[in-house]
């Protein structure tokens, strides 16, 4: 790694099953920031609160019937934060490029939602030919808010028009102003709102979901945990009623991870809000989704 002075080791590492780099399939990377939190703060303790779940929950999926324990991970660390959030996006940025060049999956544990627009252009021009689908009760596409232009509450606008990737979807949203609305639909944000999934059920919405994908070149998937209701998991930093439950979450999520996933990140855990019970959500769909990626890519 040719940028190790961003990175500071944990002395957990995700899983607990760790190869080197080099032999590595999978890189996690945990980014502990949260400086642009509106409501609630704490996301910056959320990577080793994920880390210390993982160790403590099982690692077989039965969606799978692959165990993480066979899979080739590497954890890099932390990220090396600024309290500035431009250089903390430009080294977010630096590192992923290269972990992405050098041929690996980057999985990122966060930290506040900003980081994916930091994360996104680490992969350079990959961007424009990749969908981004964003599991979230939020749809952050505002142009400003409380002053910022950048921030957890409008950094996907911030992907839409400086990234322009492939498509852009939202999915389980259901806490939204009518200025985001409105630029969606501008714009062609598509919604996958979580009434609309607990209508007409999971299945029919993975089938939509596998039909807007069906000639997209790669895709990256990007996870609020505040996508859950707050009875699955009420240690977020924006708590939204009427949100998704686990299974369906899960079934939705590990019918994207194919082998055209390029990354992905899990984020907006802030664990002081509960006794753990979300960082054990948020560990289980990493496991979850690495193993369906996993499955997909040695199929």
């Amino acid at each position: 790694m040719g940028y190790t002075e961003l990175l500071i080791s944990q002395s957990n590492v995700f899983s607990g099953f760790q190869k080197s780099f080099e032999e590595a399939e999978y890189v996690v990377i945990g980014v502990p920031f949260d400086v642009t939190s509106t409501y609630r703060t704490g996301a910056r303790f959320g990577p080793n609160s994920i880390r210390s779940a993982s160790l403590n929950i099982e690692t077989y999926s039965f969606r799978s019937s692959v165990d993480v324990e066979d899979l080739r991970l590497h954890d890099l660390g932390d990220l090396h934060v600024s309290t500035d959030t431009v250089q903390t996006l430009e080294r977010a940025e630096r590192v992923i490029n290269e972990v992405f060049s050098a041929g690996k999956i980057p999985v990122i544990i966060g930290g506040e939602h900003t980081i994916t627009l930091g994360v996104l252009k680490g992969l350079g021009g990959k961007v424009s030919e990749t969908a981004v689908i964003s599991f979230d009760a939020h749809l952050d596409l505002r142009d400003e808010f409380m002053g910022l232009k950048l921030s957890h509450t409008t950094f996907m606008r911030r992907i839409s028009e400086q990234l322009k990737p492939a498509k852009v979807v939202e999915v389980g949203t259901r806490a939204v102003c009518k200025e985001e609305l409105e630029y969606a639909r501008n714009v062609g944000v598509e919604l996958f709102p979580a009434r609309y999934i607990k209508q007409t059920g999971s299945k029919n919405v993975i089938e939509r979901l596998r039909e807007k994908l069906a000639e997209c070149e790669s895709f990256y998937l990007s996870v609020d945990m505040d996508v859950l209701d707050p009875a699955y998991a009420p240690a977020v930093q924006n708590p939204e009623p009427e949100g998704l439950d686990t299974p369906t979450l899960l079934d939705v999520i590990c019918s994207l991870c194919d082998k055209r996933l390029v990354a992905f990140d899990v984020v907006e855990v802030a664990p002081n809000y509960d006794q753990g019970v979300t960082a054990v959500q948020a560990a289980k769909i990493i496991f979850e989704m690495l193993c369906q990626i996993e499955k997909s890519r040695k199929a």
